[in-house]
């Protein structure tokens, strides 16, 4: 029989892989050995997995997605965070992060680069974002 403790479960991170920002900084974290204890999502190529989580396509376009290993959705800053606490090298930053309670400022900010960053990629309107977002 399979075990299904969180701890054997994968973090699920989902990106937009047609963003040329997202895919190059999601491409360097893919490039570290401890990515391999991520699932990697890109929301672009595997549209279909988003039903299967519970998430559309407009609110995972809207915001970063991780879907931690409780099954519960970190986004923004927090999904960054969450990402980084298992990835080598970056643990420590989430450590920093957590432990200084930064998490909330930076989500404010990542909130202003999310809309810019959603605008520039969607101005023609080919994004359906008109639907809210996980917090």
């Amino acid at each position: 029989m399979r075990n299904t403790q969180p701890s054997q479960q994968k973090p699920k991170v989902f990106f937009d892989g047609a963003c040329p920002l997202c895919r190059r900084e999601i491409a360097h974290y893919r490039r570290l050995k401890s990515a391999t204890r991520l699932d990697w999502i890109d929301i672009q190529q595997a549209q279909e997995r988003l039903a299967e989580y519970g998430i559309d396509h407009a609110t995972a376009m809207a915001r970063f997605h991780v879907l931690d290993t409780h099954k519960q959705w970190q986004t923004g800053a927090y999904g960054f965070v969450e990402m980084w606490s298992h990835l080598n090298g970056y643990r420590w930053i989430a450590r920093l992060i957590r432990s200084l309670r930064l998490s909330p400022l930076l989500d404010a900010l990542y909130r202003v680069f999310a809309r810019w960053r959603l605008r520039q990629r969607c101005h023609d309107e080919r994004c359906n974002t008109h639907t809210g977002t996980r917090s």
